[in-house]
């Protein structure tokens, strides 16, 4: 029995198609709905809090690996607190559960946030970056409150590590893949949708969920790996260039009119004012407004020695996730929007 955690996201989904494919049982935690398909009909699925102690030792009954792909992903001021719950107690809830059944093998999903890397800022350009598996957190550094989540989240797991659990971690980019419109990742390929005009300055890490997906079973399954990270890229894209590319798989207009560094850094500043007095969540944060100013380089030179398998080109992916996303649209061709 496999068990998988954040089993209705984009990669649990994947995953979990995989595994079925391959034959495998699975058992998977969800919080609010259950997937949709003919795969999902043949899941165990167990609703539930990913902090819940007594429901996650019962669901480790008969299970021989554990996928943790839950998680939290935001950069908006008021989740800093949900960060912690769900991407460091919820990791840390896994992690005792797993060494309460000896023999168990982990996959955590981290991400890149977690390898560090301070971003660049008006006042302090910084030179490009290039990181791998080997990067050391600056604790003396600011970093986004989600980012700090997922370092702690592995800290976690190496606590496991060190009492005896059989575990890697995988840091994947942004993980692309056809899936809702609104959640996620995908929300960049809606942007480009609907025709926007503006863009920013920088590039963005991206990579191909079915890779990350064929990775973390190669190293769960054919290998005995353990107390390794492995980051998981397929490589760099200017933002512009990849918003451009997918409105031309949608037969739209791209952007055209990059947004001043200037001219973000006050958008941010204003929304978070609005943001305090109101409530409600900011459309851009100090975090995303200086996303990608920073060209960091990420190596994956270690993954693809341990499993052999090369990353998707780029262009490929969009294609796909293009074509993909346009046979789930609605008959109108309207992208709703939340």
């Amino acid at each position: 029995m496999i068990f998988v955690t954040g089993g209705s996201g984009l990669l649990g989904s994947f995953l979990i198609d995989a595994l079925v494919t391959r034959g495998h049982a699975v058992r998977a935690l969800y919080r609010q709905t259950i997937p949709a398909g003919v795969v999902a009909q043949q899941v165990e699925w167990v609703q539930g809090d990913i902090r819940d102690a007594d429901l996650l030792h019962a669901s480790l009954a008969d299970v021989t690996h554990v996928f943790h792909c839950a998680g939290l992903v935001s950069y908006a001021p008021q989740d800093e607190t949900a960060l912690l719950q769900v991407n460091v107690e919820g990791t840390a809830a896994v992690v005792d559960a797993c060494l309460q059944y000896p023999g168990v093998r982990l996959c955590h999903v981290s991400s890149v946030a977690a390898l560090g890397g301070a971003a660049a800022t008006p006042e302090a350009p910084a030179a490009p970056l290039t990181l791998d598996e080997t990067a050391k957190w600056d604790l003396g550094a600011e970093h986004p409150a989600y980012a700090t989540s997922k370092y702690l989240a592995e800290l976690e797991v190496w606590r496991g590590v060190a009492e005896g659990l059989h575990a890697v971690i995988v840091n994947p980019s942004v993980i692309l893949g056809p899936a809702d419109w609104d959640r996620s990742s995908t929300r960049l390929f809606r942007y480009a949708y609907q025709q926007h005009a503006f863009y920013t300055a920088g590039s963005i890490n991206l990579v191909d969920v079915r890779d990350v997906v064929v990775m973390m079973l190669h190293l769960a399954f054919e290998t005995s790996l353990t107390g390794q990270r492995y980051v998981l890229n397929g490589g760099a894209m200017p933002l512009r260039e990849f918003l451009a590319e997918a409105a031309r798989y949608f037969q739209k207009k791209p952007p055209t009119l990059q947004v001043p560094e200037w001219a973000a850094e006050a958008i941010w500043r204003l929304e978070h004012v609005r943001s305090v007095v109101t409530g409600a969540r900011p459309l851009i944060t100090k975090d995303t407004a200086r996303a990608g100013r920073r060209a960091t380089t990420y190596r994956t030179k270690k993954v693809q020695q341990a499993t052999g398998i090369a990353f998707r080109p780029l262009a490929e992916t969009i294609a796909w996730c293009c074509a993909g996303l346009q046979q789930n649209l609605p008959a109108s061709g309207a992208v709703v929007v939340s």
